[in-house]
């Protein structure tokens, strides 16, 4: 390891598996990942701001949504197909830590995106009359202005109490990234202030968001079972299915990995639960309200349409 005075001047990320054939093959599997990430995110950022009937708080967020997970697949998919085709794998103490900072703020806002989505559907469903007056133009954007200050205030945190750690002994990062369960099994010591940032950080970034969410749920559903017809009732569950199986997906891989001790880390376990917040989840989520959406067919039937013409 490179080091002065426990100064490590880079890392080296493992990646997914040494072997040649594996490497390629894993590079195909998120290259074509990343181009599906790439085109669906854009796909829909682009029907959102082109057609009007999409210029809703809804779609407005769902917007916000797929410009983070645009950026946050981008933080960790160019590093992973570099280390696939490259027999260097090292990443500078710097990139490791802008790495950090970026997928942490992301991750953040996301986080925060997502709560505030909760609320959107919860005064769609429970008081749909005075739906555009609630949720004014200026309150949607002040709430994401919100979400992505206080995602990468937290990132500033986390970043700066993390990279401020003793490394010592090996500088190879058992992942594919550089993310906080590996970089604290390389620390020398992990003191008890620095566990405590980690607990505020998961309170605050994600426990809290959780029970906002679970709050507005418990809202959403007591205004569901005050709708008569059965029909109704449908329409209005259908209006936030596609935000609750994305809050599902997020929040179950992120608690897991992040709300248990360091202790009980399995870097091997944690890696492939990683993979799936970090590159698959920002691919399936304009799948998730496309799919399942109407408006968003619609819209894309039209911009084919007029293309063809």
């Amino acid at each position: 390891m490179e080091r002065s005075n426990h100064t490590v001047t880079e890392f080296i990320l493992v990646g997914f598996t040494t072997d040649p054939t594996m490497q390629l093959v894993l590079f195909v599997l998120f290259l074509g990942v990343y181009s599906l990430t790439l085109v669906g995110n854009t796909t829909l950022i682009a029907l959102i701001c082109n057609d009007s009937r999409l210029h809703t708080p809804m779609y407005f967020f769902i917007g916000n949504l797929s410009f983070l997970d645009l950026w946050y697949s981008s933080v960790y998919t160019p590093k992973i197909l570099v280390t696939c085709i490259s027999e260097d794998k090292s990443i500078s103490f710097a990139g490791c830590a802008s790495q950090f900072f970026f997928s942490a703020g992301l991750a953040y806002s996301e986080c925060y995106l997502l709560a505030t989505m909760a609320y959107d559907r919860y005064v769609a469903i429970s008081n749909p009359l005075l739906y555009a007056q609630t949720m004014s133009r200026t309150l949607c954007i002040s709430l994401v202005i919100c979400s992505y200050t206080g995602g990468f205030v937290n990132a500033i945190i986390l970043t700066s109490n993390t990279f401020t750690l003793d490394f010592c002994g090996d500088n190879v990062i058992d992942d594919f990234f550089c993310d906080v369960p590996p970089l604290v099994k390389l620390a020398c010591e992990v003191e008890e202030s620095y566990q405590a940032v980690l607990y505020f950080l998961l309170a605050s970034n994600v426990i809290t968001p959780t029970v906002l969410i679970l709050a507005s749920y418990l809202f959403i559903i007591a205004a569901i079972l005050r709708i008569r017809s059965t029909q109704g009732r449908l329409k209005a569950f259908s209006t936030c299915s596609s935000h609750l199986i994305s809050v599902t997906l997020y929040y179950g891989s992120i608690l897991y990995i992040y709300s248990r001790p360091s202790s009980s880390y399995s870097l091997e376990r944690d890696k492939m639960v990683s993979t799936f917040y970090t590159v698959l989840f920002p691919m399936l989520n304009p799948m998730i309200y496309s799919l399942r959406n109407k408006d968003v067919k619609e819209a894309l039937q039209k911009l084919f349409k007029g293309s063809q013409l």
